[in-house]
């Protein structure tokens, strides 16, 4: 099969596409041939090295498909059957393995490129906004890149919880994305946290993907006993952090979290995918997908992303 292969940590350029074996399924897994792979962050960072990864390698962990072949003990996934999976093993390839229970049925009115480009940032905006921060009704929350594909997730699903949302942006046509996705107020990233502050008083819970450049707006910006969920790192890492400043605050939460912890067992899994996939279907959830590139292109894909040219979701389409 055709597959991009890592040699060594480094720019886009490590990035090649290469022949290499058909991955066969070991005992509990599943092979599937791909629909389409989500390009995220976390490959960035596997790539440069931030976060580890032996090479050779093939990037990817999220992706959709048809299963073609299971190993020895799986009975709850049958070859033919369409899932998408947010711990595929290379997914940037034509066919990429995965446990099989962690992997998630695709419901028959929801396209497989469009549950590649939603499982991973859904499943995290399920868990940031239904249990980091549990959103009610008339809270408001700060988004921060609300226009990314992410924040248009996060917006989303503040709203069909009954909160408001306020966006950051970096331009006039991601303010529009960002309004059209439901933002009710949106700003530059220049002064937001003042700006928030003489809107609101302060937050409960601010969501910030983009870490280093926003992290000290983002404490600002919180009301007392208020919550900093810091879920990413776009703009690089956040430096260490005295805990008193959280007191200084106002009796401030911080939290780092990730998915795995929040889709620890396979009911937990499944209760937060079948949501995801249920809103798309009904029409109460969108997907923008910002740009689909071949296999081939995924260091263009990568730069792209870190150059935060894109809007949406990105997928590689073998």
């Amino acid at each position: 099969m055709r597959a991009i292969v890592m040699t060594e940590h480094g720019g886009p350029d490590v990035l090649r596409l290469t022949e290499v074996p058909d991955p066969q399924p070991g005992p509990g897994e599943v092979v599937i041939e791909l629909a389409a792979a989500g390009v995220n962050f976390k490959d960035v960072y596997e790539r440069q090295g931030v976060y580890p990864k032996e090479t050779p390698a093939v990037p990817g962990a999220e992706g959709a498909g048809r299963v073609t072949a299971v190993g020895d003990g799986v009975t709850d996934v049958r070859v033919g059957d369409v899932v998408a999976s947010a711990e595929l093993r290379g997914a940037y390839g034509e066919l990429a393995v995965a446990p099989a229970d962690r992997v998630v049925p695709v419901p028959d009115g929801v396209a497989p490129d469009l549950a590649a480009a939603v499982l991973l940032q859904g499943l995290t905006a399920h868990y940031l906004t239904h249990s980091t921060y549990e959103v009610k009704p008339g809270d408001t929350a700060l988004v921060h890149a609300a226009a990314g594909g992410m924040g248009l997730l996060l917006t989303q699903m503040i709203k069909l919880r009954g909160g408001r949302v306020i966006g950051t942006v970096s331009t006039d046509e991601k303010e529009k994305l960002a309004r059209d996705a439901g933002a009710d107020e949106v700003l530059r990233y220049d002064g937001f946290a003042e700006e928030v502050r003489s809107r609101t008083g302060g937050v409960p819970v601010v969501y910030d993907g983009v870490g280093k450049t926003t992290f000290d707006g983002s404490l600002a910006s919180l009301r007392p006993r208020g919550l900093l969920a810091l879920y990413g790192a776009a703009s690089g890492p956040v430096p260490p952090v005295d805990p008193q400043r959280l007191n200084a605050g106002g009796s401030l939460f911080l939290t780092r979290p990730t998915l795995v912890h929040y889709v620890a067992t396979r009911e937990e899994l499944l209760w937060r995918a079948d949501d995801l996939f249920g809103w798309i279907a009904s029409g109460e959830l969108s997907v923008h997908v910002g740009g689909r590139y071949p296999l081939a292109d995924a260091g263009r894909a990568h730069e792209d992303l870190e150059a935060r040219r894109t809007t949406g979701k990105l997928l590689l389409v073998p």
